[in-house]
């Protein structure tokens, strides 16, 4: 499944983003801790190169922390890029990567460091913005592609902080990075089939977090053994039923769906650095 969805404004702010990155001092470039790779934007690293930068994991707190430590490990000390992994609605987090990034910058103190906030949408990127302001001036939501036009804020310190809408690339490829941004919510729901990604999603909680699946659904027991076992006994379960007590897949799915994006169904991270193969971009 090779996924395109490249909103029109996302073309012209591509274009935008490109001139507006050379103008700053310094890149914050959110992720979504979940899925760092999957939810890094190729695009970024041909026009950041010669810039400060670190690697933000946004929503950290409902990521498996095991799993985030490895990322941390695999950013800091592979790819020997600035990361740190935050909950974007704590104070105190989203400040100490902000100033880990600003002490980066040689800078003349007289001078307001720029730092601009990047990433693709749904990230948090706009939360995060939020926090160190300490007021709402950005927008946010649970749908990708709130932000549409660039924001600057000045905060304490000296600077200036600047909130651009989130980019995807046109074709979103390999098969499993679009699933797992389809899983997050990176994507707009119009564009994915529910069917393909609640089978991958039961897939990987499956294998990698049945416990979780106890845990928020107490009957499933005992577990069943495939993926499509899983979003039908949930589905019964819960009501998700059609006319003549058919299960309507689709509703099953989009339960199961909402469960893993919120946070419902525990801390799950989508991939690991383990996970890695050819397939992937790992420039990063």
């Amino acid at each position: 499944m090779n996924i395109q969805w490249f909103p029109g404004h996302m073309l012209e702010t591509k274009k935008q983003l490109k001139s507006a990155v050379a103008k700053v001092d310094a890149l914050l470039e959110v992720v979504d801790a979940r899925l760092p790779l999957s939810s890094s934007n190729p695009f970024l690293k041909r026009i950041a190169t010669g810039k400060n930068r670190i690697k933000v994991l946004n929503k950290a707190d409902i990521a498996n922390p095991e799993t985030t430590q490895a990322w941390l490990e695999y950013f800091n000390r592979e790819i020997k890029l600035p990361a740190a992994a935050i909950c974007g609605t704590r104070l105190q987090e989203a400040s100490h990567a902000l100033q880990s990034l600003v002490a980066q910058v040689d800078r003349n103190k007289a001078r307001k460091t720029k730092v601009m906030v990047v990433g693709i949408p749904n990230t948090g990127k706009s939360t995060i913005l939020n926090t160190l302001a300490g007021r709402k001036v950005a927008k946010t939501g649970n749908v990708p592609a709130v932000t549409r036009h660039q924001q600057r804020t000045s905060l304490k310190g000296n600077i200036d902080i600047y909130d651009t809408p989130g980019i995807l690339w046109p074709v979103i490829e390999p098969r499993q990075r679009g699933l797992v941004l389809a899983m997050s919510g990176a994507i707009s729901d119009t564009a994915v089939d529910y069917h393909d990604i609640a089978l991958f999603a039961a897939q990987l909680l499956l294998e990698r977090y049945p416990a979780c699946l106890v845990a928020r659904y107490p009957f499933l027991n005992p577990l069943p053994g495939a993926p499509q076992d899983l979003i039908e006994s949930v589905g019964n379960a819960r009501g998700c039923l059609k006319k003549g007590g058919y299960i309507d897949f689709q509703k099953a799915a989009q339960l199961i769906i909402r469960d893993l994006r919120s946070g419902r169904l525990g801390r799950i991270s989508f991939e690991r650095p383990k996970d890695i193969n050819t397939n992937y971009d790992t420039d990063q």
